[in-house]
């Protein structure tokens, strides 16, 4: 996964290093893979699912529908992440985790990362939320792009060593 990213990074027209002749493409640096930072847990629905305002890098308003959290337990610690609901400029939902901890801004990117989540509608689901697979959004390479900023209560009070390393 992680040769495959790179190489879409580096080949895709869409990519920051393609459509900024700022950003300098150099491959990525990522934590050693490690089963700490793969967690189970099923999708605690909100009663009432809210459309919240989430600030972009660039200082922008956007919308996002707070689905429900998973609960993660760590060093015998529980922790809860949101899970997020946006939507495509084709109108297509998708739904993602934007969180920070302790290496954001220090090994990782000073805004936070991102997960992405496959929905699937049936409350008894487990699923695996799987840290090595966490990623820095585009606006991490190049200025050219705007992101959503994790909120305050989408912070992990531990460090996170696993998925993506800060690019610069």
């Amino acid at each position: 996964e992680r040769a495959e990213k790179d190489f879409n990074l580096k080949n895709d027209p869409h990519s920051p290093f393609n459509r900024d002749p700022n950003a300098k493409y150099d491959k990525l640096k990522y934590f050693d893979p490690d089963t700490n930072y793969i967690f189970k847990s099923i999708l605690y629905s909100y009663e009432k699912q809210d459309t919240i305002t989430i600030m972009g890098t660039k200082g922008e308003q956007r919308k996002a529908i707070k689905e429900g959290y998973v609960v993660l337990n760590f060093e015998s610690e529980e922790h809860k992440l949101n899970v997020y609901k946006s939507f495509s400029q084709q109108s297509q939902p998708y739904y993602s985790i934007w969180f920070t901890d302790l290496t954001t801004g220090k090994e990782t990117y000073k805004v936070g990362r991102y997960l992405d989540f496959e929905f699937l509608p049936n409350e008894d689901f487990v699923y695996t939320i799987d840290f090595n697979k966490a990623y820095s959004p585009y606006c991490a390479y190049s200025d050219l792009f705007t992101c959503p900023i994790p909120t305050e209560e989408d912070y992990l009070n531990f460090e996170v060593k696993a998925g993506e390393k800060s690019f610069h």
